[in-house]
């Protein structure tokens, strides 16, 4: 009798692995190869110029306050208007990418808000530039959404948390750190009454480059087996182990095994899980989380949006105050690294609280030293790099607090809580300024810290803990 070849005997020895351990350690054989790397660099180049457009009305702000004479809640509107659609789109691709795919969304969600921002550029009136900002707020969120989504799903656990971390750091980080730098740009380039539609305009074009250069990522190879599609699964995974994302597919080496064990993957995935977010024991940590997420984006959103126009009302030139904007923005990329840095060795509760009171201390220091605009830079570093370490970590201890079954809603739930609060929030700390200055604002924002730093204390801590799996006794049955 002959001996059946070594590829046969890897494929029954896999079929009788459970689907999560098939593809994890395919991918542990695979590695990090340059596939991986032109998937990478396609969604977060996607995701830099998302973080671009998320400043644009700060960008913008001081310019629309001089052409159509908006006071600070006119412009903290605009960013209502874009927020509260960006905790809509999140919700939505959550709920879309388990049914229809992560690929599709990514493109869709991309055009979606490069249709927006040419909307903001040509808007005739006031009505219409909130109307175009909440269609970008909407792509926005869905974005970020699938990029967290296939990240995750495109590496092994050893890679994976440096994968979603690069993310803030692109977006959090780069992003909300050049985006003065592109306002000076444009502004220098450009000027009249008109030029901050060159701000929305100018972000369209790299949306539809992108968009184009995007037709090359591949589906992820977790959600095509989750779903049944074994062959396409293998074929991914074949592309990324010889590193070419284009051209013929590759001879397909059954990486997966048991299409019959995939099926009832995707059988036993489908249902009313999601509601399980909202029983006893899931419910506290997704309503305390909800609270912290929702204090920082407060903080981030109020400073991205306001400052500019801040330090304009204070007696500095526009592009004077975006370059003060950009250097306070350096925090940013300095918190999403340490955040990343730090996940590894400290645990969650300890960095969020930590993170909550220097963010608590700088903003006092703004509020009672904001006359002299050196210790407003200093300050303001330290309030930004607070800020990005805070919602770094929270991204990653939002889904360590939920089962696999409903962890990318409960997930979902908590991000999208954290849009719609960076949505609404700007109204009041914009009223708040108007009517008391820089001292009322920051002493607000100041406050928003310690109502973070109290909420997680009562989170269970996760910090070396495997994450939890699908079990009915964990929600309280």
């Amino acid at each position: 009798m002959s001996t059946p070849p070594p590829d046969t005997h890897r494929a029954a020895a896999r079929s009788k692995m459970p689907l999560a351990e098939q593809i994890e350690t395919t991918y542990q054989r695979i590695g990090v190869t340059s596939a991986h790397r032109q998937i990478v660099f396609m969604i977060l180049l996607g995701v830099f110029f998302d973080a671009l457009e998320q400043n644009a009305v700060g960008i913008t702000g001081p310019i629309l306050r001089e052409s159509w004479g908006l006071d600070a809640s006119g412009i903290g509107f605009l960013n209502t208007m874009t927020f509260t659609a960006t905790a809509l789109g999140r919700v939505a691709t959550g709920l879309i990418v388990d049914r229809f795919g992560r690929r599709n969304m990514l493109t869709v969600n991309l055009l979606i808000f490069a249709v927006g921002s040419l909307l903001c550029a040509f808007a005739p009136n006031y009505g219409v530039l909130a109307a175009g900002r909440f269609i970008v707020g909407f792509g926005l969120g869905g974005e970020i959404a699938v990029a967290v989504i296939m990240m995750a799903e495109f590496f092994s656990a050893k890679h994976r948390g440096t994968a979603v971390g690069l993310i803030n750091v692109t977006a959090a980080g780069l992003g909300n750190m050049l985006a003065p730098a592109f306002g000076i740009l444009v502004f220098t380039l450009i000027d009249g009454p008109d030029k901050w539609r060159w701000v929305f305009g100018l972000l369209f074009l790299p949306a539809i480059l992108v968009l184009w250069f995007r037709r090359y990522v591949p589906e992820t190879p977790r959600y095509l087996a989750a779903t049944g599609q074994i062959d396409k699964a293998n074929e991914v995974l074949g592309r990324l182990a010889t590193g070419k994302l284009a051209g013929p597919a590759p001879t397909t080496e059954q990486y997966i095994a048991s299409p019959e064990l995939a099926a009832a993957a995707g059988v036993a995935s489908a249902g009313n899980s999601w509601r399980k977010v909202f029983t006893r024991k899931l419910l506290p940590r997704t309503s305390l989380l909800v609270i912290a997420v929702g204090m920082s984006y407060a903080a981030q959103i109020s400073m991205l949006t306001l400052m500019p126009m801040i330090l304009v009302a204070q007696g500095y030139a526009v592009n004077t105050s975006l370059w003060f904007t950009l250097l306070m923005q350096a925090g940013s990329l300095l918190g999403a690294i340490s955040a990343s840095v730090v996940a590894n060795r400290f645990p969650r509760k300890l960095v969020l609280t930590v993170a909550a009171a220097l963010g608590c201390f700088s903003g006092l220091a703004i509020a009672l030293l904001g006359s002299n605009i050196l210790f407003v830079l200093i300050f303001g570093v330290i309030f930004n790099y607070s800020i990005i370490v805070l919602n770094t970590t929270i991204w990653l201890f939002a889904p360590e607090q939920y089962p696999t079954k409903v962890r990318g809603f409960g997930t979902s739930i908590i991000l999208a809580a954290g849009s719609l609060s960076g949505g609404l929030f700007p109204l009041v700390t914009g009223a708040v300024f108007d009517a008391g200055g820089l001292t009322a604002m920051f002493s607000v924002m100041a406050g928003l810290f310690v109502i973070l730093a109290i909420s997680v204390q009562f989170v269970p801590e996760t910090f070396g803990k495997p994450l939890e799996e699908d079990n009915d006794a964990i929600y309280g049955h």
